[in-house]
């Protein structure tokens, strides 16, 4: 039998902000091509668990192992209200950001990169939308268009941070059929994700969160009603003022 190849590892891992931990003593492997959701109540640590998966946030304890990964070569999208959307930028340029790691921040954009533009913009369903600053979009056309930006990133790990939140049904479907895409071509993908009837329909696998992992298997294994119980009462007990984590020596 074949070892698994991890494209990510957590050992030990704690993960919070100012010594007060969000995520805690989490361990696991990620194996490279993963379909993987991660779901909890709110206040669980999934997006500080994406934060440390891209590098942004720093372990309190323990570590992510990467597999040999840079960090700036993970795709991520974070939540939608994260971003700044009244920088004038259009929607081609945001979507040509996707190529700065390979071409660079200077570097020039020739015929090649221009299609692979057009392309991701038609493939996300926003032709004719090239010119429009991204402050005139639709919460729908804006996350289209994201989506259109992490094609071009290419990446072989991509984290994603409730990327249908408040979107239409269209939409979902459509961006839906991109992570199953991106599945098939054997990335390795993270999604924070609410709706538990999608994470069943679509993702082979899950990771509930509560701090702590509750469960982490195949998904309907995960996403029994004891589980999921047992996650909302673990949120429903936690302190604010929990101790801190000691400070690493």
């Amino acid at each position: 039998m074949t070892a698994m190849t991890a494209a990510l590892e957590f050992k030990n891992l704690t993960l919070g902000y100012d010594r007060h931990p969000a995520v805690h003593h989490l361990n696991g492997k990620v194996a490279e091509g993963t379909l993987l959701a991660v779901v909890g109540p709110n206040g669980a640590g999934k997006s500080t668990l994406l934060k440390g998966i891209v590098g942004a946030l720093d372990p309190l304890e323990g570590e992510i192992d990467r597999n040999g990964e840079k960090r700036e070569a993970i795709a991520y999208l974070p939540q939608l209200a994260e971003i700044d959307r009244s920088f004038p930028i259009s929607v081609y340029d945001l979507v040509a950001m996707g190529l700065w790691r390979r071409a660079g921040l200077f570097g020039g954009i020739g015929r090649a990169q221009k299609e692979s533009i057009e392309q991701a913009i038609s493939v996300v369903g926003l032709d004719g939308f090239e010119a429009r600053t991204i402050g005139t979009l639709s919460g729908g056309q804006m996350q289209r268009a994201l989506f259109a930006r992490l094609l071009l990133q290419d990446a072989r790990l991509i984290v994603l941070d409730e990327p249908f939140a408040a979107l239409d049904q269209n939409t979902i479907g459509d961006l839906s059929e991109l992570i199953t895409h991106w599945h098939g071509e054997g990335r390795t993908v993270i999604t924070v994700l609410h709706d538990l009837e999608l994470v069943r329909k679509r993702f082979p696998e899950t990771l509930l969160l509560a701090r702590e992992a509750v469960a982490w298997g195949k998904t309907p294994e995960v996403l029994t009603a004891d589980n999921l119980a047992k996650a909302r009462k673990m949120c429903e007990v936690f302190h604010p003022d929990a101790p801190v984590c000691e400070a690493a020596a």
